[in-house]
């Protein structure tokens, strides 16, 4: 008994090792490699700001900028003087971008009512490549009869664009 049991064992161990170079002689690796990389550049910013429509005796400053930011400081004479600034906006990337908030505020509460902002609206798609510009004028209130108390006025602005 102990001898059958000793050849159905080594018979199929025999078995086992057959199947086992069968299957490695019948088997393939097929290795399979991929990479991704993202090609796509964002860069929306400010290209330039220029003082324009400036009336006669006021002072536009020199406008700054840099790729996110815009400054200006105007300096208004009398009722009905006014100074507006061009902002050039660009889509200088690959990716196509629509504008999600163009939001302008004054300092109403700390800020003279003698001085009125208004804006244009930029493009709502800015596609890549293009660019577009919005419009900020401030002006001496034209119906003001007496030299205010306050005489400053800030304003505070965002364009925000994101991918389309």
């Amino acid at each position: 008994m102990k001898k059958s049991k000793n050849i159905i064992i080594g018979a199929l161990l025999i078995v086992i090792l057959t199947m086992a170079v069968g299957y490695s002689a019948f088997a393939t690796d097929i290795p399979i490699n991929g990479s991704a990389e993202i090609i796509g550049e964002w860069n929306v910013r400010i290209t330039n700001i220029e003082a324009k429509d400036v009336s006669e005796g006021c002072n536009a400053g020199t406008p700054e900028y840099t790729n996110t930011t815009a400054k200006f400081n105007a300096k208004l004479n009398k009722p009905g003087d006014k100074v507006s600034y061009e902002i050039t906006v660009k889509n200088a990337g690959t990716i196509d971008a629509i504008r999600n908030e163009c939001k302008f505020t004054s300092d109403e509460e700390h800020g003279s009512s003698a001085i009125i902002y208004s804006n244009t609206e930029p493009s709502e798609t800015l596609l890549a490549g293009e660019q577009t510009t919005v419009t900020v004028t401030i002006t001496y209130d034209e119906t003001v009869t007496e030299l205010p108390e306050i005489k400053t006025k800030s304003v505070t602005g965002i364009i925000e664009y994101v991918q389309k």
